[in-house]
């Protein structure tokens, strides 16, 4: 006799659309800290880890 788990229909992919990805939040702690805009950090967080990257290329020393 074969059973079978429980099927609840949640995947991997429905979790990880519905959540706040680590690139954004990254971004929109580094636009925060630097610009004090929750504007600002809204399209940072928006574009994610594209402005983390930038942030890293641009910063000061």
């Amino acid at each position: 006799m074969e059973t079978f788990a429980h099927d609840s229909g949640v995947t991997n992919k429905v979790i990880a659309k519905n959540g706040i990805g680590l690139g954004a939040m990254i971004a929109i702690v580094i636009s925060w800290d630097r610009n004090k805009s929750i504007l600002y950090a809204i399209i940072h967080g928006i574009l994610g880890w594209l402005y983390v990257i930038y942030y890293f290329l641009t910063k000061e020393k």
